[in-house]
């Protein structure tokens, strides 16, 4: 039976799974969260499907993000030109930084018992 510790828990499993996939292991992280929701993808419990569905949404755009984006600042910059590696160092580490942050709120809200949409890469619906 599902209590509400266990809906805390599975919530804050998904947020520690999208940190992971940002920063120690991606797509290992994101199998993982895959894995997570398809366990409990018929859950009636709306925190675990919120958190679910913004974890996973925040790393498809995290992985679009930052693989086309540094993909077309190459591809225009150059490869030889240095301008280009200062563009693409920054835009990486700013970037980057932004998605960890939403993944550090997401997991405070997780803890917290609360429902949390990720700004701007976040799916509106549950």
């Amino acid at each position: 039976m599902n209590t509400p510790d266990t809906h805390v828990s599975v919530a804050v499993q998904a947020e520690v799974l999208y940190l992971i996939n940002l920063l120690l292991a991606p797509g290992l992280g994101f199998i993982g969260l895959l894995w997570l929701a398809r366990q409990h993808a018929n859950d009636p419990s709306e925190l675990i499907r919120c958190h679910l569905r913004q974890t996973i949404v925040a790393s498809l755009w995290a992985g679009a993000l930052l693989i086309a984006v540094t993909l077309l600042i190459v591809l225009l910059g150059g490869f030889d030109n240095p301008a280009t590696w200062v563009v693409l160092i920054l835009y990486f580490v700013c970037c980057h930084a932004v998605l960890i942050l939403f993944g550090v709120l997401g997991l405070a809200r997780a803890m917290a018992n609360q429902l949390y949409i990720y700004p701007l890469i976040g799916s509106r619906r549950w």
